[in-house]
């Protein structure tokens, strides 16, 4: 199917357990006939391809995309993960696809959506708006976005969880679990059950829209006092677990800034780099997914604003406490100091330090520098991403230092890493020292 028609409509999400497990199958077969056929014409040609080279073609890479983009869900949220800034690091034909799969998720066909809201409003639910806009404003992995009039003359988005997501949401994982150890990309010594454990539970959580509610309110009382965000409001009756009702927000994409004066990016990404200190030092709270999409932008107000609150997540005061001691070491310019802290919070081990000595003195010189720096910091400077960037890929290369982070770690670093990204994408030039001390 080219991927132009699997776009142009609403497909069907499969909501039971043995069809989502057919779907796994389907593509599993699919991808192991085009690897028998791929594996034969290297092999004449005089070439011993490994398994990987042969899982990840362009084509095999599209039969993923397709599947998961039909399944949503745990599935697709899982390939949406390891999708985030890979443009770097994939061929271009991989990192297109799956930039698409990031950006186009399929919606519900209207028969499938009516079933949905009947289930949770009853048979005549639309007597509850003025207006319902069929056509989803978005669509993401786990559910899909409408506007609406209400009755009371508001402008609302009602989030909308597909069927059968919080169910399969165990299985989903353990198929791509069960697909990534049969592809071997993973070394055998590597214990990923930690981590599936923990992707599970969040995913759990996410897929709760009462929960989202909470923190979404949460958020909204913590940055009450505070003109420069702007939070939307819960509409709790209307609203339920599989349903999320709130105030629409105008705003436009926070990427689309990159064209804005340099004066105004640089105020945006203060504002949100001095949101991500205050969450892991103040509000000891915070909002771990680094989609860009949970950031728009206001351009009547200038104010940001900030959607999506089912990945939010309490930071134990250990956390805490650790990353505020890596950044007074940062301060300090002490790097032995910042390096024992990295191997004490389980970025790494006493193995890998030692093996990769070089890159890890440049990594953490990099990383000294940024955060010393008087003034404001350039994160254009395309010099120091590619630095970063590099190293840590030599690293990455070996693969006796494949090693899984404490969760807590894991979910604080990436939300600091797609802040990271986004502050490189708009060129910002930010005075990140000045933030630093104060919280630290």
């Amino acid at each position: 199917m080219p991927l132009e028609e699997f776009r142009s409509k609403g497909l069907r999400v499969p909501s039971g357990r043995l069809s989502r497990i057919a779907r796994f199958g389907n593509m599993a077969t699919g991808i192991a006939g085009s690897m028998l056929l791929d594996g034969a014409k290297q092999f004449a040609s005089g070439r011993r391809p490994t398994v990987a080279d042969l899982l990840l073609t362009p084509a095999n890479a599209l039969k993923v995309t397709l599947q998961l983009g039909q399944m949503r869900g745990a599935a697709m949220k899982l390939g949406q993960l390891v999708s985030m800034d890979t443009g770097d690091f994939l061929p271009p034909e991989l990192a297109d696809i799956f930039a698409r799969l990031r950006a186009d998720a399929q919606h519900m066909p209207p028969a499938q959506l009516n079933a949905v809201l009947a289930g949770h409003w009853g048979r005549n639910w639309r007597e509850q708006f003025i207006r319902f806009d069929d056509r989803p404003i978005a669509a993401a992995s786990i559910g899909q976005v409408h506007r609406a009039l209400t009755l009371d003359n508001e402008d609302v988005v009602i989030k909308i969880q597909y069927p059968g997501v919080r169910r399969s949401i165990d299985s989903d994982v353990d198929n791509v679990a069960t697909l990534l150890k049969l592809s071997h990309l993973l070394p055998g010594t590597l214990d990923i059950a930690p981590l599936l454990v923990e992707a599970k539970r969040q995913l759990h959580e996410e897929a709760d829209y009462i929960r989202e509610g909470e923190y979404l309110a949460q958020f909204g009382s913590l940055l009450a006092d505070d003109a420069a965000y702007t939070v939307p409001t819960l509409h709790p009756a209307l609203s339920g677990r599989n349903v999320l009702v709130m105030s629409y927000m105008e705003s436009v994409a926070i990427e689309s800034t990159v064209t804005a004066p340099q004066e105004e990016r640089d105020r945006i990404m203060t504002l949100l780099i001095e949101l991500v200190l205050r969450e892991l030092f103040e509000f000891n709270v915070m909002q771990t997914d680094p989609n860009f999409a949970n950031y728009r932008y206001d351009p009547a107000t200038g104010k940001v604003v900030l959607l999506d609150f089912g990945a939010s997540r309490p930071l134990p005061k250990a956390v805490v406490d650790q990353y505020r001691h890596l950044l007074q070491m940062g301060l300090a310019g002490d790097h032995d100091g910042v390096l024992a802290a990295v191997i004490d919070m389980g970025f790494m081990n006493a193995q890998t330090a030692k093996l990769n000595s070089r890159e890890i003195t440049n990594i953490v010189a990099t990383a000294i520098n940024m955060v010393q720096q008087q003034g404001p910091f350039d994160f254009g400077q395309t010099g120091f991403v590619g630095d970063m960037r590099d190293e840590g890929m030599n690293i990455a290369a070996d693969r006796r230092n494949w090693h899984i982070p404490p969760s807590e770690m894991l979910f604080v670093q990436r939300k600091l890493g797609g802040v990271f990204l986004l502050a490189s994408r708009l060129k910002a030039r930010v005075d990140v020292r000045s933030m630093l001390d104060k919280y630290v």
